[in-house]
């Protein structure tokens, strides 16, 4: 088991935070798992890399799909020991309530709720085997606060606050660590380009996002930070 390449599992790789995040791990020499949809995108993060003289490992996944994050798993595995888990894959609408389609609320809700859950199940066992592991969850200001036109983002992303905390309480005997990384308005595709363009001032980077998760996981010891909330120093949008 010496030879196994430990390292950190990055769903929603191809964009924003995920892709920042993947490209920061590279930089400080950890191995990265990157997965996505877009495997054309992962495989442009790399073109991107190669300039540095980096690169990540490509696993492709689509989270809303239990038999896909199944397989990434085992693929992941089979050689490789997951150390970390980022839950980053995630969707939005915009939309009030009343204009969203049911479709519309089952893709935002198997996405970010359903796929981080389906990621956490098939990697536990492999870090309660391992002696423990660290798992950081990608929510948003919207457990924190109230926005209209995202009420499906919020009981995902609620939703998945309230599954890891209480997972928390139940893996802490494992040595595992659950960190949930809450940022307000960051500069992503997620966005409009109109409400980037006009916005993008004050807004946080993917890049300054990324810098914070890395930092949280390199903490060493007995020592969890458990919750960091972000927020633009202007506020929220």
């Amino acid at each position: 088991m010496t030879d196994v390449k430990q390292g950190i599992w990055i769903t929603g790789a191809s964009s924003g935070i995920g892709r920042a995040t993947a490209t920061e791990f590279a930089r400080i020499g950890a191995n990265v798992f990157a997965s996505a949809r877009r495997v054309t995108e992962l495989e442009r993060l790399n073109s991107e890399l190669q300039n540095e003289k980096l690169s990540v490992e490509i696993f492709p996944c689509n989270v809303a799909s239990s038999a896909n994050v199944d397989q990434a798993v085992k693929k992941i595995t089979a050689s490789h020991q997951i150390n970390c888990l980022i839950n980053n894959a995630g969707i939005t609408s915009f939309k009030e309530a009343e204009a969203n389609s049911v479709q519309e609320i089952t893709d935002i809700i198997n996405t970010n709720l359903l796929g981080a859950i389906y990621s956490i199940k098939y990697v536990l066992p492999h870090m309660i085997e391992h002696g423990g592991g660290t798992i950081i969850n990608i929510l948003s200001v919207v457990t924190k606060k109230i926005f209209t036109s995202s009420s499906a983002y919020a009981a995902s992303k609620m939703g998945l606050k309230g599954y890891t905390e209480s997972l928390r309480e139940e893996v802490r005997k494992y040595n595992i660590k659950v960190i949930n990384i809450i940022p307000g308005a960051t500069e992503t595709t997620m966005w409009s380009p109109e409400i980037r363009k006009e916005n993008a001032d004050k807004m946080m980077t993917s890049e300054d996002i990324a810098r914070l998760i890395v930092w949280a996981y390199l903490q060493k010891g007995n020592m969890v930070t458990e919750e960091i909330l972000i927020r633009p120093v202007t506020g929220d949008l």
